[in-house]
């Protein structure tokens, strides 16, 4: 247990509840599927949700049952309040924040971009910050600021109900129109979002692989790399990509020789590493011999325009999926490998490539 996160969980109840259910068709908020998701990720100690209970009667129901403290904020007949409950709320986790030394973690649920500062003064205390809020209704300032995001309605349990068939304004015959009204509901099936696209995902992680491996001298564990995609964008979830969990996506990308996996310091977290031979050792070889084929006058090849010479012999080169951030960092590394020479011309106002000797 004590290496277990303790977590304070702040609900902006009536932002959270407005955004499901203006966004969603009526769609009422559930709180169950965020104490799941929080429960994966430590031991929650506080709950708090700040709204004017009076008008989320039934919601009060469903938060008492989940051990949820609920802190009234009325609302007064003619007087602006409008931030009264965001003031509270984050005076209570300013607070506690330095009275409960033994929370690492806090939740803030809203889409509210005001609670920003919130979060970065949290993060300066040395608390990790994870955010929560219906996607639609969440300002693009927030999840960034944040150490994790998550959006409500990608999280597993919440059922958003397909959109109402929409249907022809004009006036329709009692019985004539029956039978294409039957089959309306054919016309919009049930389509799954699209997944992101799995190959920039393999890109992302190669890219990140390398950069953890320049700037460290110790091993890029499974758990550090999902802690650094994290860093990059507090959105990512490996469940948007069809997968269930973070081990199961890097076996994938393993098996499509994007990453190598070993075993790691800690059962459970694999190392992580980019393929030391093959791909690479074929990717500069393949810029050896295009060098040397447009070199064979004697004159050096300019960077400008080699890529595409790459592409015409080998269609599916990338140096993105070999960890490479640039087609010029990867001419870098050819050079310091022996493949090829490269140097900067002033008077080309580019980088020239000849050939090695073999």
């Amino acid at each position: 247990m004590d290496q277990e996160d303790r977590i304070a969980l702040f609900l902006d109840y009536e932002n959270l509840a407005l955004g499901a259910r203006d966004h969603h068709g009526g769609l009422p908020f559930d709180f169950r599927p965020v104490a799941d998701a929080l429960a994966e990720r430590g031991r929650v100690v506080v709950r708090r949700a700040y709204a004017d209970w009076s008008y989320f009667d039934e919601d009060r129901r469903m938060l008492t049952r989940s051990h949820v403290e609920l802190i009234e904020i009325p609302q007064r007949m003619g007087a602006s309040r409008k931030n009264a409950a965001d003031i509270k709320m984050a005076v209570d986790a300013i607070e506690l924040a330095f009275e409960r030394d033994y929370i690492s973690t806090f939740v803030i649920c809203t889409g509210d971009s005001d609670f920003t500062p919130l979060v970065h003064k949290l993060r300066e205390l040395n608390k990790r910050v994870i955010g929560v809020g219906v996607e639609n209704s969440t300002s693009a300032l927030l999840p960034p600021a944040c150490d994790e995001f998550l959006f409500y309605d990608r999280l597993e349990g919440v059922e958003i109900p397909a959109p109402a068939a929409r249907r022809g304004r004009g006036g329709r015959p009692s019985g004539a129109a029956a039978p294409q009204v039957e089959q309306e509901p054919e016309t919009p099936p049930v389509v799954e979002e699209p997944g992101r696209d799995v190959d920039t995902l393999a890109v992302l992680v190669a890219q990140t692989v390398a950069g953890l491996q320049g700037s460290s001298s110790g091993e890029v564990t499974a758990s550090g790399l999902k802690r650094t995609l994290l860093r990059k964008d507090p959105t990512f979830t490996e469940s948007d990509y069809g997968f269930r969990t973070f081990g199961e996506l890097l076996r994938y990308l393993a098996g499509r020789d994007v990453v190598e996996l070993a075993e790691g310091p800690a059962k459970g977290d694999p190392e992580v590493s980019l393929p030391e031979r093959g791909d690479q050792e074929v990717a500069f070889a393949l810029l050896h011999s295009v060098v040397a084929d447009l070199a064979a006058d004697g004159d050096a090849v300019a960077l400008s325009g080699l890529k595409n010479q790459l592409r015409r012999a080998r269609p599916d080169f990338s140096e993105k999926k070999l960890g490479y951030r640039s087609f010029l960092q990867f001419c870098k590394a050819a050079a310091t490998s022996g493949a090829v020479d490269l140097r900067w011309s002033a008077d080309a106002e580019d980088y020239l490539l000849t050939p090695t000797s073999a």
